[in-house]
């Protein structure tokens, strides 16, 4: 029975449309540290390709969707931001292979505190939030640098997008759903596609990797161990040790 369900599983994600996952609340990973600079004057255009969360920026994050750009170029993806009519926009973007960036970092796209404009408001399922409409504002977008047709997703691809995703759910306490863009809008899109190895990127997300802290991070005091003063005009509050 055990085998039948792994097969089965191996078929139907096959089907972008079929893509999604949820997280448990159990094993959240730690702190994830990302390499993502911020791509070179994105800045500039997020007062016309982003809006106000109309949730609450940290608990009302309920998503993330994974994208792929019909691309074959971070440039080219990021061009959509500029747009006059019809602006798009995502929260990270993951390089191509023959790109310089990689295998080192991944490119900050939008603030994670802003909703981007990364799924048409008209797009929903009944699996991810309940069928909630406006799922900008209660999800982070990750596009994935690939032309969808007769190209292949690096390795790296994968376990970047993975990272991201952890890191996501590492800080955002209501997170659940991962969902691909092509379950949400499957009159429209297809992404990320079939050639995205999803059944390794849930894998990675689930289990994890190399999520040790860098080891400055970890020789803080953890929050659990400091006292809380009953009243102290600064800060200077030691670690417990009793």
């Amino acid at each position: 029975m055990k085998n039948f369900a792994a097969g089965l599983e191996e078929i139907l994600m096959e089907n972008p449309r079929l893509y999604q996952f949820n997280l448990p609340q159990r094993n959240r990973p730690p702190d994830i540290i990302l390499s993502d600079p911020w791509y070179p004057g994105v800045q500039s255009c997020w007062e016309r390709c982003t809006t106000k969360r109309s949730v609450d920026p940290i608990y009302g994050i309920r998503a993330v969707v994974i994208h792929a750009t019909a691309g074959t170029s971070s440039s080219g993806a990021i061009s959509v931001m500029k747009r006059r009519d019809d602006p798009a926009s995502f929260h990270w973007l993951v390089p191509d292979e023959d790109e310089a960036q990689h295998g080192h970092l991944v490119w900050a796209c939008a603030p994670e505190a802003l909703a981007a404009w990364h799924v048409r408001n008209a797009a929903s399922h009944p699996d991810v939030n309940g069928g909630a409409g406006r799922v900008n504002h209660w999800s982070l977008g990750i596009e994935v640098v690939n032309a969808q047709k007769n190209d292949p997703f690096s390795d790296w691809q994968i376990e970047a997008t993975a990272r991201i995703v952890r890191y996501c759910w590492a800080k955002y306490p209501n997170l659940k759903h991962v969902v691909s863009h092509a379950k949400l809008d499957p009159g429209r899109r297809s992404d990320p596609g079939e050639h995205f190895d999803w059944l390794r990127f849930k894998s990675l997300v689930l289990v994890g990797g190399n999520d040790e802290l860098p080891a400055l991070v970890a020789q803080a005091t953890p929050l659990s161990r400091l006292r809380s003063p009953a009243s102290s005009p600064c800060c200077d509050v030691g670690p417990v040790t009793d």
